[in-house]
């Protein structure tokens, strides 16, 4: 789940991963096969798929099942699957967009409606919480063992084009403008480091916050219900005092 920290929602899913890796695996693989429809299955020009599949690796995904899903999604045969943002509001207006990959659309919105009802929200139409989001490429260098020093990467990083720089947590977060990303990424891996994640994530320009023990309570149980589902890739938010975080 992603608030406005990219690095706490990567350490929020590997925390998870042993538990729900079946999940992880099918909701990964959907995100190979939508890079592979959008722009080849060559992983030297599409640099979006080259992304995902270091991602599925670092997620212990089989080589075998990493191939087979980009030779399915090449095929004539693939399934016809979609890409849709739904947006609503959580407990006390906490705004919400859910990235979601489908192969159907009514069963997804059906699943999303009934959780942000069941959990104190509403799903709402198009644009309702859009406008205070904006997209922003986000590059995430882990820095654990503190060999990479953070003066030198931050000249590199800005150098190659990036819009902002924050050291957090054991690791680098490099800011993108959106159509930047990957170029940025690029330059960045061609200079040694090693990429944890490349992606463009939604960044709040407001933020809530929740005070009421049965709203952070409904709010947390939302995330988990959207988190849990197959169809839902990503979750943005503007809850500042996420517990998640």
């Amino acid at each position: 789940m992603s608030g406005h920290s990219k690095w706490n929602n990567i350490k929020h899913k590997k925390e998870k991963t042993d538990a729900q890796r079946a999940k992880i695996f099918t909701k990964v693989g959907k995100e190979i096969a939508i890079a592979v429809k959008e722009s080849g299955a060559d992983q030297v020009t599409n640099s979006k798929l080259r992304d995902l599949v270091a991602k599925a690796k670092s997620l212990n995904v089989p080589n075998d099942n990493i191939e087979r899903i980009i030779k399915k999604a090449s095929g004539t045969d693939a399934a016809q699957l979609e890409e849709i943002y739904y947006e609503g509001y959580g407990p006390s207006g906490v705004a919400v967009i859910v990235h979601t990959t489908t192969d159907n659309r009514n069963r997804t919105a059906s699943d999303l409606r009934h959780y942000f009802d069941k959990f104190g929200g509403n799903l709402g139409q198009t644009g309702c919480v859009g406008y205070l989001f904006s997209d922003c490429g986000t590059i995430i260098i882990l820095n654990e063992d503190e060999k990479i020093n953070e003066d030198t990467i931050m000249e590199q990083a800005l150098e190659s084009g990036a819009s902002d720089f924050a050291y957090e947590d054991g690791a680098f977060i490099i800011k993108t403008e959106p159509d930047d990303l990957y170029t940025v990424r690029d330059a960045i891996e061609k200079l040694g480091y090693t990429i944890e994640s490349a992606e463009i994530e939604k960044v709040p320009s407001v933020y809530a916050n929740l005070s009421n023990e049965d709203d952070i309570r409904y709010m947390n149980l939302l995330l988990e219900h959207l988190d849990d589902n197959d169809d839902v890739m990503e979750v943005f938010h503007n809850w500042e005092n996420c517990e998640e975080e």
